[in-house]
């Protein structure tokens, strides 16, 4: 077990180094990851069988539909970052009136949207955090709780969206669809947003006189871009393939953007002669995956022969999740497991995808439902990675902070404390295994 876990210890000190030094891009971990990988091969009895079970990680199926997934979902981010719809939704709650708390509030529900439309947390947090946070100056918003709502409702979506990586994740390891997990999860995230919702707006109201806020250069007619990936959450909890989802939502972006004149021809596609290649919004959109995409590929990669190994089963064995007595120990072992993966593996849906075999196979023996599993497994990695300052999230969101005029820098710590949300989700999850509440535990 040792000698199995050993290639994780290399690549989480090395992950953590770079994080807590400030490189908040999954590029910059690559070379961590190989270092792993070669101390994994250096260490297998045998190298053969080790580098086997690194490809067979690496071609699981799921982690292809995660490929298309932030391939296809970053050319829409990126076309609706293009056409100014953040803007229009700071402008559209600007122009209400809300200040201190309900500004901070407003801010949530402006990145839950965002968030749930994209199925991304981190482009939610880099479209919204420079336009939110530096207005938040001229609203009277306290930073802490202004950095963490945003936060809060980029994790809002992580947890919730249809096209959300962790809710195909976890709906695909355990073999259900992707409309009833939404469904089903809405108890759970709601409860969870309402309780974030009043914390924030409580503790959201800053001191002193306003300062003046930068006008944003807001066009109203952003706002009807909004139809594409409604679009796309429509057609997916109508059972339809998520391909053909992401596909009809570029599609509609496409046309709603052009359409208005929010966007030309050129920004969207166009050949630079001077550099012998392709550019715009599109190009822009699939690169948004690159990073992350080359990222899984290489954890899965690691992830693969721990697979292999059997270590998984023993880890799970001894945790509890063996033979459970009873389907809230179950549940428990699965949310342990689950929450350990993330902690070791620094990645949410890779963490899924290592323990979702063993956590459908412990569910299915203490007779819990598909639908039950894939929410235990999705909201438990919405929890811990969003708040801990040497995760990605919490990083990306302190990094918005910075620059901003008239309001104060903040630390990942900061920030991920002040993850509402993310708060809310554990106790919801302490509260659902505790009581069965939420779905039911055998649905």
């Amino acid at each position: 077990m040792a000698g199995a876990l050993a290639p994780f210890v290399v690549f989480v000190a090395g992950v953590a180094a770079l994080a807590l030094a400030g490189a908040p891009d999954e590029r910059g971990f690559w070379p961590v990851l190989v270092l792993a990988l070669g101390t994994g091969l250096a260490l297998a009895t045998d190298r053969t069988a080790y580098a086997e079970a690194m490809l067979d990680g690496m071609s699981d199926r799921l982690v292809a539909v995660m490929l298309v997934a932030w391939l296809l979902s970053g050319v829409i981010a990126s076309v609706l970052g293009a056409s100014g719809v953040v803007p229009a939704l700071t402008e559209s709650a600007r122009a209400v009136g809300v200040r201190g708390g309900g500004y901070v509030a407003a801010a949530m529900l402006v990145c839950a949207l965002v968030s749930t439309a994209t199925g991304t947390s981190f482009g939610t947090i880099l479209l919204c955090g420079p336009l939110l946070y530096p207005a938040g100056a001229g609203a009277e918003a306290a930073p802490g709780p202004l950095a963490g709502a945003i936060l809060a409702g980029a994790t809002f979506g992580d947890s919730l969206s249809p096209i959300s990586d962790t809710t195909i994740a976890s709906s695909g390891t355990q073999g259900v669809d992707i409309a009833g997990t939404v469904r089903a999860r809405l108890p759970y995230a709601l409860a969870a947003g309402g309780a974030a919702l009043l914390v924030l707006a409580a503790f959201g109201g800053g001191n002193g006189a306003p300062a003046t806020a930068a006008p944003t250069n807001a066009r109203p007619a952003a706002l009807a871009m909004l139809a594409a990936p409604t679009l796309v959450i429509v057609l997916l909890l109508r059972g339809r393939h998520l391909v053909e989802g992401l596909m009809a939502g570029v599609a509609a972006s496409l046309a709603i953007a052009l359409g208005l004149g929010l966007l030309t021809p050129a920004q969207v596609v166009s050949v630079d002669r001077s550099a012998f290649g392709a550019k715009g919004l599109v190009l822009d959109g699939l690169q948004r995956g690159v990073g992350v995409s080359v990222f899984t590929l290489l954890l899965m990669a690691l992830v693969g022969p721990l697979r292999r190994s059997g270590v998984l089963e023993r880890i799970a064995a001894r945790g509890g999740a063996g033979e459970a007595p009873s389907a809230r120990a179950a549940e428990g072992g699965i949310v342990a497991m689950v929450s350990a993966a993330a902690l070791l593996t620094m990645h949410s849906v890779v963490a899924i995808l290592a323990v979702g075999d063993v956590a459908r196979r412990r569910g299915e023996a203490a007779g819990i439902g598909g639908y039950r599993r894939a929410n235990l497994l999705d909201l438990a990695v919405c929890t811990w990675p969003f708040v801990l300052p040497y995760f990605l999230p919490p990083i990306l969101a302190a990094g918005v902070t910075r620059g901003a005029a008239a309001m104060p820098a903040l630390s990942p710590w900061e920030v991920g404390r002040w993850n509402a949300y993310a708060w809310g989700l554990v106790a919801v999850l302490g509260v659902a295994v505790v009581t069965g509440w939420g779905s039911g535990r055998r649905r």
